[in-house]
């Protein structure tokens, strides 16, 4: 990407209609929002012919971000104030462009300002702690506003976020908006299209019909959306003959217990006395959760544990063994149907070169079709087929082995999460007892 053109996609992402309520919260200073871009590039080629200096890597514009606590202050008074701190920073020797953005739950200010002087004669240079002095002159006008800034506190008195709140996917948000689309009872599934247009989504008709939103790279169909969402389904709730289940999106389940710390091994690497006194009260609180988990499971013995880990891992590797065979012979079968459509549509070109004594100028016209052809009979020679097999019938049976695959998955992923508990609860019990024999000796000793 050009400096031109990455120039003016910073420009144009804030000035985006969206974000700014069609441009109405976007303030500029010595030049226009709407050329801002070009504006800048033309005093920085005016630099260059008046200094006669011209660097490799040049600084066309720098960009502030101003940010204000949620229902404090409305987008017109935070577009002056961003608009005062341009002025103030750049002390009115820069052109810059201000866009208020409304489209998150805080309002927020996009400052950019064009690293030549008005007059062409220098330009800003960034230096050490430039941040914070941006930062300090932002709080000054905030407070001459009366308007809230953040309290700096010492480390050990931060908060640290903990909690972090669940990303939803834009599958989710499709799914929700189908939700309230079917309460709503549109009349039929043309109706229902229509409504998600309304949403803003994009939608494409055709053998599957598929939908994107605004900011999505590629189309969703239905019939990816899980139970209940593909496309015959929602005409079945529209028509009357189902009932419609909402989705509900299942959190990510957490780890029971975790791995216990190998405290000697970490010793021996240097690890400090602090370390020591964490990694003891951390696998004690682990290995009580460990304990918990098998009288959960109801195991009472060591070699129980070990004898359901083996069983668990022997289970999960049969099912993902399954699983791969299948694939293997999903890609076989396409691979084989592949070399069956060539086969018959180069067949009458294979023969016609046949015919003519295998003819090096037919040869040289038709090589695309022969050479098709050749790899075709070479693949049913390697593979020994005697018939070939029908393309319905293979489209069956790939079917058939797609669906299959797909039910053992939820199984297989059971099986997973099941063997990686109960082999974690193994190596934790083998480690706890092997930390506490040495432990032991040494009371014996003594």
């Amino acid at each position: 990407m050009t400096v031109a053109a990455c120039l003016k996609n910073r420009t144009d992402y804030i000035e985006n209609p969206d974000k700014t309520e069609q441009g109405q919260f976007v303030s500029s200073y010595a030049c226009s929002a709407l050329t801002a871009d070009e504006e800048f590039m033309l005093s920085k080629r005016q630099y260059d012919l008046v200094n006669g200096r011209r660097q490799k890597s040049d600084v066309i514009a720098y960009q502030i971000r101003q940010s204000f606590r949620p229902g404090e202050i409305t987008a017109e008074e935070a577009n002056k104030v961003g608009y005062e701190l341009a002025m103030r920073f750049t002390k009115g020797k820069h052109a810059f462009v201000v866009a208020t953005h409304t489209d998150r739950q805080h309002i927020h200010n996009h400052a950019i300002f064009n690293s030549t002087a008005l007059d062409g004669s220098r330009k800003f240079r960034d230096f050490f702690f430039s941040a914070l002095a941006v930062q300090r002159l932002s709080d000054l006008i905030c407070l001459e506003h009366q308007l809230s800034v953040i309290e700096k506190k010492p480390y050990r008195e931060r908060q640290k976020r903990v909690l972090y709140p669940p990303k939803e996917s834009n599958r989710d948000r499709l799914c929700g908006i189908i939700d309230t689309i079917i309460a709503e009872k549109p009349k039929d599934f043309e109706v229902f299209l229509q409504k998600l247009e309304q949403q803003g989504y994009e939608v494409k008709r055709g053998k599957y019909t598929a939908v994107k939103g605004k900011g999505q790279k590629r189309f969703i169909r239905f019939q990816t959306l899980g139970t209940g969402y593909s496309e015959e389904e929602i005409k079945a709730v529209l028509e009357g003959k189902a009932k419609h289940q909402p989705y509900q999106r299942t959190l990510p389940k957490e780890q029971p217990f975790q791995l216990l710390v190998d405290i000697q091994g970490k010793m021996a690497e240097g690890k400090s006395v602090g370390y020591k006194r964490w990694a003891t009260k951390f696998n004690l609180k682990e290995m009580s959760k460990t304990l918990l988990f098998l009288q959960e499971q109801k195991i009472g013995s060591a070699e129980e544990l070990r004898e359901r880990a083996a069983a668990a891992t022997e289970r999960y590797h049969a099912m993902g063994d399954s699983i791969k065979a299948a694939e293997a012979r999903l890609t076989e079968i396409a691979v084989l149907k592949t070399h069956i459509i060539n086969y018959a549509k180069t067949r009458p070109v294979y023969d016609a070169y046949r015919k003519s004594g295998y003819s090096k100028k037919f040869l040289e016209a038709h090589r695309e079709e022969i050479t098709l052809h050749k790899a075709a009979k070479a693949a049913f020679d390697e593979a020994g087929l005697q018939k070939l097999p029908k393309v319905k019938e293979l489209d069956a049976e790939f079917s058939e082995l797609l669906t299959k695959k797909k039910a053992a998955y939820p199984d297989y992923r059971k099986a997973r999460n099941e063997m990686q508990e109960l082999v974690r609860a193994q190596k934790n019990v083998e480690r706890f007892f092997a930390e506490e024999k040495p432990a032991q000796e040494n009371e014996q000793v003594r």
